[in-house]
């Protein structure tokens, strides 16, 4: 039987775009099972040296100098002009796998991988013989949000918020091609919600905490760029009220030292993990979560109704900027540049607790339903019109509601 085949694209320049491209796969396997073929390509690394020594330098200017972020970004924006019209770098990899892969549909998670990309598919399988979709996850519009997205070639382009989408239209994306769709969340996200009595076994049998103290969850990404050294005296000396989720990402020399700091502080309650593929749980078990802008992280926050306190130290990239304003804009969420301001922030919730409710009842203000089938559906139909396979589409519990528009902000 003939399957529909769809080309992700995506790069590890932190961890939000791989993340969607592997929430997109896994949806559709579920829902379509063996009739889609979804084949996730970590274009930029593995396509030439020039490429991957920018995603090497990304990451590693995340974990140590954020600031420098305002050069690299500016540069990297030079790619809009070089791939105007076809790849400039990376062109005989990516035409190598589109001649062995012959994608119905090339699905671009990435904001280096659109201009250029599109075109080029279409050269070199037809121009009616394959569509071309852009995710974009950024929440708001402005500086940092790139004009690599910008591909008005585009069959059909999603946002996650309409703050973005009038952005995008705004920069050159037809409307009638412009969706807005929200997230695209992880499939376990999606299904492993606790109910508030869940929430407490997780907290007392799983992690070993106590279900009645304020919870606060010291997030990372997988490279594992953290201040938590930082942030944790602020939190001991309210050990009586507080006590934290801890997580390294890939960054061992870190999880050993908190491993080490705990120890030496018995005062206080701390779970700590390195890597972890179940931050969407600790979410639902915080009060609070203080996290970089990463936009995958912040989408599941706000889903799980979990605060966010922006971290900022050495600087706000870019990219980031864009999420801080949706949330500033919107909820009025706080941003931390030093300990000072997040021991601040702490205080002041923990000597009015009313303050703490009055903040997280703006932020769950900003929070929409919607159906993360639809999606799915959609570019698996718009793939379709190429493919022309029959397709047998499973039912699917609907666990996050039927659907409902993001808000501005």
């Amino acid at each position: 039987m003939s399957k529909l085949r769809i080309l992700v694209l995506t790069s590890s320049t932190g961890g939000g775009h791989d993340s969607r491209a592997a929430a997109f796969a896994d949806w559709c396997f579920q829902l379509y099972r063996h009739d889609v073929d979804v084949r996730i390509e970590q274009m930029l690394e593995r396509s030439s040296l020039v490429n991957r020594a920018g995603v090497g330098f990304y990451n590693h200017i995340q974990r140590s100098a954020p600031w420098v972020h305002k050069a690299f970004y500016a540069i990297v924006e030079l790619l809009s002009l070089l791939n105007r019209r076809t790849v400039t770098f990376g062109r005989d990899y990516y035409v190598s796998v589109l001649r062995d892969y012959r994608p119905h549909l090339v699905f671009s998670v990435h904001d280096c991988l659109n201009r250029g990309y599109f075109q080029l598919a279409r050269k070199v399988l037809g121009a009616e013989a394959v569509r071309c979709v852009t995710y974009c996850g950024e929440f708001s519009g402005g500086w940092g949000y790139s004009r690599n997205w910008i591909e008005p070639t585009v069959d059909r382009y999603y946002s996650r918020t309409a703050t973005a989408n009038d952005f995008a239209v705004k920069c050159g994306i037809p409307a009638d091609r412009a969706r807005l769709r929200g997230a695209l969340n992880p499939l376990r996200a999606g299904l492993e919600v606790l109910s508030p009595v869940d929430g407490r076994v997780v907290l007392a049998k799983r992690l070993g905490l106590n279900p009645d103290l304020f919870t606060v969850f010291l997030a990372t990404g997988s490279n594992g760029a953290n201040n938590h050294d930082k942030l944790l005296p602020a939190l001991v000396r309210h050990a009586d009220r507080c006590q934290a989720i801890i997580i390294c990402g890939r960054n061992h020399e870190t999880y050993n030292e908190l491993i080490h700091w705990r120890a030496s502080h018995p005062e206080f309650n701390c779970y700590i993990e390195g890597y972890t593929e179940i931050a969407h749980l600790f979410m639902q078990v915080s009060q609070v979560i203080v996290t970089r802008g990463g936009t995958t992280t912040c989408a599941k926050a706000l889903h799980f109704r979990c605060p966010i306190i922006f971290n900022a130290f050495g600087g706000i990239m870019p990219q980031e900027q864009l999420t801080w304003k949706f949330f500033r804009n919107g909820a009025d969420s706080p941003k931390i540049e030093n300990a000072a301001d997040f021991s601040a922030v702490l205080d002041a919730w923990m000597a009015e607790p009313a303050a703490y409710e009055r903040a997280r009842d703006k932020f769950i203000a900003l929070r929409y339903e919607e159906n993360p089938t639809v999606i799915i559906d959609e570019i698996v139909e718009l793939a379709n019109e190429v493919a022309q396979v029959e397709l047998r589409r499973r039912p699917f519990p609907q666990t996050n509601g039927n659907g409902g528009a993001p808000r501005r902000a």
